[in-house]
Protein backbone atom coordinates (compact mmCIF):
# COMPACT_ATOMS: atom_id res chain seq x y z
CA UNK A 1 0.00 0.00 0.00
CA UNK A 2 1.31 2.92 -0.90
CA UNK A 3 3.20 5.28 2.03
CA UNK A 4 0.33 8.52 1.49
CA UNK A 5 -2.31 6.01 1.30
CA UNK A 6 -1.57 4.41 4.65
CA UNK A 7 -0.93 8.12 6.06
CA UNK A 8 -4.24 9.49 5.31
CA UNK A 9 -6.19 5.78 6.31
CA UNK A 10 -4.67 6.16 9.67
CA UNK A 11 -6.31 10.38 9.68
CA UNK A 12 -9.31 8.56 8.80
CA UNK A 13 -9.57 5.53 11.17
CA UNK A 14 -8.54 7.48 13.99
CA UNK A 15 -10.60 10.37 14.15
CA UNK A 16 -13.73 8.03 14.00
CA UNK A 17 -12.30 6.36 16.58
CA UNK A 18 -11.68 9.07 18.81
CA UNK A 19 -15.14 10.20 18.29
CA UNK A 20 -16.82 6.91 19.05
CA UNK A 21 -14.95 6.98 22.32
CA UNK A 22 -15.36 10.25 23.86
CA UNK A 23 -18.92 10.49 22.75
CA UNK A 24 -20.00 7.16 24.25
CA UNK A 25 -17.96 6.81 26.94
CA UNK A 26 -18.33 10.84 28.03
CA UNK A 27 -20.59 10.42 31.62
CA UNK A 28 -17.71 7.90 32.76
CA UNK A 29 -15.02 10.87 32.37
CA UNK A 30 -17.25 13.36 33.75
CA UNK A 31 -17.68 11.38 36.85
CA UNK A 32 -13.91 11.10 36.61
CA UNK A 33 -13.19 14.97 36.39
CA UNK A 34 -15.48 15.74 39.27
CA UNK A 35 -14.43 13.10 41.71
CA UNK A 36 -10.74 15.36 40.65
CA UNK A 37 -12.13 18.11 41.08
CA UNK A 38 -10.09 20.88 44.05
CA UNK A 39 -14.24 21.39 45.59
CA UNK A 40 -14.86 17.83 45.72
CA UNK A 41 -17.39 15.18 43.79
CA UNK A 42 -20.55 17.14 44.59
CA UNK A 43 -20.20 20.63 44.64
CA UNK A 44 -18.49 19.64 41.25
CA UNK A 45 -22.26 18.38 40.22
CA UNK A 46 -22.12 15.04 41.49
CA UNK A 47 -23.98 12.61 39.18
CA UNK A 48 -26.39 15.55 37.71
CA UNK A 49 -25.41 16.66 33.80
CA UNK A 50 -23.29 14.25 33.06
CA UNK A 51 -22.87 14.97 29.13
CA UNK A 52 -22.14 18.89 30.06
CA UNK A 53 -19.19 19.43 28.03
CA UNK A 54 -19.80 16.98 24.82
CA UNK A 55 -20.14 19.38 22.50
CA UNK A 56 -16.64 20.43 23.12
CA UNK A 57 -14.95 16.46 23.71
CA UNK A 58 -16.61 16.00 20.28
CA UNK A 59 -15.26 19.15 18.23
CA UNK A 60 -11.39 17.85 19.78
CA UNK A 61 -11.56 13.82 19.97
CA UNK A 62 -11.55 13.82 15.96
CA UNK A 63 -8.94 16.16 14.90
CA UNK A 64 -6.81 14.89 17.75
CA UNK A 65 -6.95 10.97 17.17
CA UNK A 66 -6.59 11.62 13.85
CA UNK A 67 -3.28 13.55 14.54
CA UNK A 68 -2.29 10.98 16.73
CA UNK A 69 -2.91 8.06 13.97
CA UNK A 70 -1.06 10.06 11.27
CA UNK A 71 1.90 11.23 13.46
CA UNK A 72 2.48 7.84 14.82
CA UNK A 73 2.37 5.48 11.96
CA UNK A 74 4.46 8.09 10.01
CA UNK A 75 6.86 7.94 12.98
CA UNK A 76 6.70 4.16 12.66
CA UNK A 77 8.05 4.36 9.22
CA UNK A 78 10.78 6.91 9.66
CA UNK A 79 12.25 5.08 12.90
CA UNK A 80 12.16 1.35 11.13
CA UNK A 81 13.69 3.14 8.59
CA UNK A 82 16.53 4.73 10.49
CA UNK A 83 17.15 1.10 12.27
CA UNK A 84 14.39 1.85 15.64
CA UNK A 85 12.26 -1.41 15.92
CA UNK A 86 10.51 -3.36 18.35
CA UNK A 87 9.23 -1.57 21.45
CA UNK A 88 11.37 1.75 21.71
CA UNK A 89 9.54 2.20 17.88
CA UNK A 90 6.72 1.92 19.30
CA UNK A 91 6.96 4.18 22.68
CA UNK A 92 8.64 7.00 20.38
CA UNK A 93 6.11 6.74 17.65
CA UNK A 94 3.42 7.17 20.01
CA UNK A 95 5.41 10.17 21.92
CA UNK A 96 5.29 11.49 19.34
CA UNK A 97 1.76 11.24 18.26
CA UNK A 98 0.55 12.77 21.66
CA UNK A 99 2.47 15.49 21.33
CA UNK A 100 0.64 16.55 18.07
CA UNK A 101 -2.65 15.39 19.34
CA UNK A 102 -2.89 17.69 22.19
CA UNK A 103 -2.38 20.40 19.93
CA UNK A 104 -5.84 20.08 19.38
CA UNK A 105 -6.86 18.16 22.31
CA UNK A 106 -5.02 20.38 24.89
CA UNK A 107 -7.85 23.41 24.23
CA UNK A 108 -10.92 21.39 23.95
CA UNK A 109 -10.04 19.61 27.20
CA UNK A 110 -9.75 23.18 29.25
CA UNK A 111 -13.02 23.86 28.02
CA UNK A 112 -14.64 20.86 28.65
CA UNK A 113 -13.20 19.84 32.25
CA UNK A 114 -14.88 23.67 33.17
CA UNK A 115 -18.16 22.65 31.98
CA UNK A 116 -17.86 19.25 33.15
CA UNK A 117 -17.39 20.72 36.50
CA UNK A 118 -20.32 23.56 36.56
CA UNK A 119 -18.28 26.78 36.62
CA UNK A 120 -19.85 27.41 33.44
CA UNK A 121 -23.20 27.08 32.11
CA UNK A 122 -22.18 27.19 28.17
CA UNK A 123 -19.29 26.63 26.14
CA UNK A 124 -19.74 30.17 24.88
CA UNK A 125 -19.90 31.46 28.58
CA UNK A 126 -16.43 29.21 29.29
CA UNK A 127 -14.73 30.44 26.31
CA UNK A 128 -15.27 33.79 26.76
CA UNK A 129 -14.26 33.54 30.03
CA UNK A 130 -10.89 31.71 29.67
CA UNK A 131 -9.87 33.98 26.91
CA UNK A 132 -10.79 37.25 29.33
CA UNK A 133 -8.70 35.46 32.07
CA UNK A 134 -5.57 34.55 30.28
CA UNK A 135 -6.02 35.64 26.63
CA UNK A 136 -6.04 32.67 24.22
CA UNK A 137 -3.04 31.11 25.44
CA UNK A 138 -5.55 29.69 28.52
CA UNK A 139 -6.50 27.01 25.88
CA UNK A 140 -3.22 25.69 26.37
CA UNK A 141 -3.03 25.74 30.42
CA UNK A 142 -2.23 22.73 31.25
CA UNK A 143 -0.90 21.67 28.09
CA UNK A 144 2.74 20.37 29.00
CA UNK A 145 1.01 18.93 31.92
CA UNK A 146 -1.02 16.95 29.62
CA UNK A 147 2.31 15.72 28.16
CA UNK A 148 3.67 14.49 30.93
CA UNK A 149 0.83 12.76 31.60
CA UNK A 150 0.50 10.92 27.81
CA UNK A 151 3.79 10.79 27.30
CA UNK A 152 4.61 8.10 29.78
CA UNK A 153 1.05 6.39 28.78
CA UNK A 154 1.91 6.20 25.45
CA UNK A 155 5.05 4.77 26.65
CA UNK A 156 3.14 1.87 28.69
CA UNK A 157 0.12 1.47 26.52
CA UNK A 158 1.71 0.86 22.76
CA UNK A 159 4.41 -1.60 22.91
CA UNK A 160 1.94 -3.83 25.24
CA UNK A 161 -0.72 -2.76 22.47
CA UNK A 162 1.60 -3.56 20.17
CA UNK A 163 3.51 -6.94 21.36
CA UNK A 164 0.06 -8.29 22.48
CA UNK A 165 -1.32 -8.57 18.96
CA UNK A 166 2.02 -9.81 17.44
CA UNK A 167 2.02 -12.73 19.85
CA UNK A 168 -1.73 -13.05 19.51
CA UNK A 169 -1.03 -13.32 15.30
CA UNK A 170 1.55 -15.16 15.57
CA UNK A 171 -0.15 -18.24 17.65
CA UNK A 172 -3.15 -18.25 15.29
CA UNK A 173 -0.80 -17.86 11.84
CA UNK A 174 -2.83 -14.85 10.50
CA UNK A 175 -3.38 -11.02 11.45
CA UNK A 176 -5.29 -10.56 14.53
CA UNK A 177 -9.04 -8.82 13.38
CA UNK A 178 -10.77 -5.80 15.01
CA UNK A 179 -12.18 -7.20 17.96
CA UNK A 180 -8.82 -9.00 19.04
CA UNK A 181 -6.73 -5.86 18.30
CA UNK A 182 -9.94 -4.33 20.61
CA UNK A 183 -9.16 -6.47 23.21
CA UNK A 184 -5.48 -5.70 23.07
CA UNK A 185 -6.11 -2.12 23.51
CA UNK A 186 -8.56 -2.40 26.22
CA UNK A 187 -5.98 -4.64 28.28
CA UNK A 188 -3.61 -2.66 27.50
CA UNK A 189 -5.49 0.82 28.28
CA UNK A 190 -6.32 -0.44 31.67
CA UNK A 191 -2.62 -1.20 32.58
CA UNK A 192 -1.47 2.35 31.70
CA UNK A 193 -4.20 4.53 33.02
CA UNK A 194 -4.17 2.84 36.18
CA UNK A 195 -0.27 3.78 36.55
CA UNK A 196 -0.97 7.30 35.70
CA UNK A 197 -3.61 8.42 37.34
CA UNK A 198 -1.30 10.60 39.60
CA UNK A 199 -0.40 12.83 36.13
CA UNK A 200 -3.85 12.89 35.67
CA UNK A 201 -5.18 14.40 38.84
CA UNK A 202 -2.51 17.33 38.47
CA UNK A 203 -2.97 17.91 34.74
CA UNK A 204 -7.03 17.72 35.88
CA UNK A 205 -6.05 20.33 39.05
CA UNK A 206 -4.15 22.82 36.62
CA UNK A 207 -6.75 22.90 34.05
CA UNK A 208 -9.16 23.97 36.54
CA UNK A 209 -7.24 26.20 38.20
CA UNK A 210 -8.28 29.19 36.32
CA UNK A 211 -8.71 31.90 38.46
CA UNK A 212 -6.76 31.55 42.06
CA UNK A 213 -3.07 30.20 39.95
CA UNK A 214 -2.73 28.27 43.17
CA UNK A 215 -0.07 25.99 41.42
CA UNK A 216 3.03 27.12 40.01
CA UNK A 217 3.49 24.58 37.89
CA UNK A 218 3.34 20.60 37.29
CA UNK A 219 5.87 20.19 40.31
CA UNK A 220 4.67 22.53 42.46
CA UNK A 221 0.90 21.26 41.93
CA UNK A 222 1.78 17.24 42.75
CA UNK A 223 4.13 19.08 46.04
CA UNK A 224 1.14 20.95 47.05
CA UNK A 225 -1.89 17.99 46.29
CA UNK A 226 0.75 15.80 48.75
CA UNK A 227 1.21 18.10 51.65
CA UNK A 228 -2.51 19.48 51.92
CA UNK A 229 -4.59 16.42 51.14
CA UNK A 230 -2.21 13.69 51.43
CA UNK A 231 -1.13 11.03 48.73
CA UNK A 232 -3.86 9.29 48.31
CA UNK A 233 -5.20 12.21 46.65
CA UNK A 234 -3.14 11.33 43.65
CA UNK A 235 -5.10 8.28 43.28
CA UNK A 236 -8.84 10.30 42.67
CA UNK A 237 -10.86 8.82 40.32
CA UNK A 238 -8.61 6.20 39.19
CA UNK A 239 -11.71 3.62 39.17
CA UNK A 240 -13.48 5.20 36.79
CA UNK A 241 -10.50 6.07 34.97
CA UNK A 242 -9.33 2.54 34.30
CA UNK A 243 -12.97 1.70 33.79
CA UNK A 244 -13.39 4.48 31.33
CA UNK A 245 -9.98 4.13 29.57
CA UNK A 246 -10.31 -0.18 29.26
CA UNK A 247 -13.84 -0.01 27.82
CA UNK A 248 -12.68 3.06 26.17
CA UNK A 249 -9.54 0.89 24.60
CA UNK A 250 -11.85 -1.86 23.07
CA UNK A 251 -13.90 0.89 21.83
CA UNK A 252 -10.96 3.49 20.23
CA UNK A 253 -8.71 0.34 18.86
CA UNK A 254 -11.63 -1.85 17.35
CA UNK A 255 -13.04 1.44 15.76
CA UNK A 256 -9.72 2.24 14.42
CA UNK A 257 -9.05 -1.30 13.32
CA UNK A 258 -12.32 -2.16 11.92
CA UNK A 259 -12.26 1.46 9.74
CA UNK A 260 -8.29 0.59 8.50
CA UNK A 261 -9.62 -3.12 7.46
CA UNK A 262 -12.45 -1.44 5.44
CA UNK A 263 -10.24 1.10 3.80
CA UNK A 264 -7.25 -1.50 3.61
CA UNK A 265 -9.64 -3.70 1.51
CA UNK A 266 -11.07 -0.82 -0.44
CA UNK A 267 -7.66 -1.02 -2.04
CA UNK A 268 -6.96 -4.18 -2.12
CA UNK A 269 -10.27 -5.09 -4.31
Amino acid sequence: MPREATFLESMLAGAAAGLAVDTSLFPIDTLKTRMQAPEGFIKAGGMSGIYKGLGAAAAGSMPGAAMFFATYVKGKSVLEANGVTGAKQHMLAASLGECGACLARVPTENVKQNLQTGRYATTSECVSAIVKQSGPSGFYRGYLTTITREIPFAFIQFPIWEELKARWGASQGEKTGAVQGALCGSFSGAIAAAITTPLDVMKTRLMLDSEKVLYKGFTDCGRKLVAEEGAAVLLSGIQPRVMWISIGGFVFFGVYEKVNEMLTSREEE
